[in-house]
């Protein structure tokens, strides 16, 4: 009887063959370097918010219940996810298409969309909050995923290739330009550009489409006072250091408090109504002041090996559709910690963008959980893709001889 099977999942009546390819197990590395950047989340979202929880909320443990609730519910979609065939994934990129626009354009209805802080971003059930911006990232790289596989072979061509993809996720990126969210833009921007890379694009194509990026970032910037003032901070922050350059001087004197080892958990001081955003944003510069250059090290080096695994797991999927996906969902968690890293250090102007993993926001964490779960899958399918490459190989040879 031939070999039957549904993805990672074979069959109950599969038989095995001397040519079926071997299942193995998850990328434990992956998994761990996840949870424990999650874990070190909860630890330093307490201590950043402990006191302001208890002054706003009358309850100093308010925040990091929530977080735990959300990482309780991530943790689940991470185990669903990497149970679940990656493949679906391919079969549901249109649906979830349609639904994130939905979304997208619903939390735009001042009677329905929550606003906070000047911007419109949440949707709000019941007692929580949920971002479909953070849903917009994962959602565009599932399908440009799906994109890039069926249509590899014509990317090279501008219009028949290029430009679809390419007004589908300007469209994406429009709605969230109204909320508005820059940062959610540039990452989204970002990993779009490197995906298309990998699956053929032309390089010129590409670089054509860096002008145009280029100014209608600096108009955004130009027609909003408060993106101009951000800009302005990022260059001289050392003008207005009670004004616009407040949070970023905040921010260097977390760092440089900090040391080569820390002042100690919990011992900060630019948590105390100092550093803005210290649980969300900017929480790695309370890692910096309270675990020192080492522990912020630490967060930083940990990032570095996820991407790492997470490139390697993608080269071995079985499937371009696999492969493309891996490499977006790792880009995704990877240029947007390493953009969060340069803001708090003073290489970028200040946005709204947050650690994944280890910043406050239970969109975010559930998201990357998420992906991290999808990532999984990937890998416990990574040995079938090297064989069949071999094999390809073998066959290749032999009908040379």
């Amino acid at each position: 009887m031939p070999q039957r099977s549904a993805g990672t999942l074979s069959l109950p009546w599969s038989t095995v063959s001397a040519h079926t390819p071997k299942r193995v197990g998850m990328d434990h590395i992956l998994l761990f370097v996840a949870i424990m950047l999650a874990l070190v989340g909860l630890v330093m979202i307490f201590s950043a918010s402990a006191v302001v929880a208890g002054q706003k909320h009358h309850d100093s443990w308010y925040y990091l219940k929530r977080q735990l609730a959300w990482l309780t519910l991530g943790l689940v979609l991470l185990h669903v996810a990497s149970r679940v065939d990656y493949i679906w994934w391919r079969r549901l990129a249109l649906p979830l298409l349609g639904l994130i626009i939905v979304l997208l354009v619903v939390v735009l209805i001042p009677s329905i969309g929550v606003s906070a802080n000047g911007a419109r971003r949440w949707l709000r059930l019941g007692s929580i909050s949920i971002q479909p911006a953070e849903m917009a990232k994962l959602i565009s790289m599932i399908y440009l995923a799906a994109y890039l596989a069926k249509k590899e072979d014509r990317l090279r061509h501008f219009s028949t290739g290029l430009l679809p993809a390419l007004l589908i996720i300007g469209g994406i990126s429009g709605l969230i330009i109204m909320e508005p969210d820059l940062g959610t833009i540039v990452v989204i921007g970002l990993v779009t550009a490197g995906m298309l890379f990998v699956g053929g694009a032309r390089i010129t194509h590409l670089l054509s489409l860096v002008p145009v990026a280029l100014v209608g970032v600096a108009a955004l910037i130009w027609l909003s006072p408060y993106r101009w003032q951000r800009l302005i901070a990022f260059f001289y922050p050392e003008r207005d250091p009670t004004g616009t350059g407040f949070q970023i001087n905040q921010s260097f004197l977390a760092f440089g408090s900090g040391g080569l080892f820390g002042v100690g958990l919990g011992e900060g001081k630019q948590k105390l109504f100092f550093l803005p955003e210290a649980h969300t944003d900017f929480v790695l510069a309370l890692v910096g002041e309270e675990l020192g250059f080492v522990g912020a090290g630490i967060i930083v080096l940990s990032f570095a090996l996820f991407v790492i695994r997470g490139f390697q797991i993608s080269t071995r999927a079985r499937i371009p559709f696999g492969r493309y996906l891996g490499i977006g969902i790792t880009t995704l968690i990877g240029i947007q910690a390493l953009i969060n890293a340069c803001v708090v250090t003073g290489l970028l102007p200040t946005k709204g963008l947050t650690l994944p993993f280890v910043s406050y926001g239970g969109s975010s964490l559930v998201i990357s959980l998420t992906g991290v779960g999808i990532l999984l899958n990937i890998s416990r399918d990574r040995q079938a893709g090297r064989e069949e490459t071999s094999r390809q190989s073998g066959r290749g040879w032999a009908s040379r001889q």
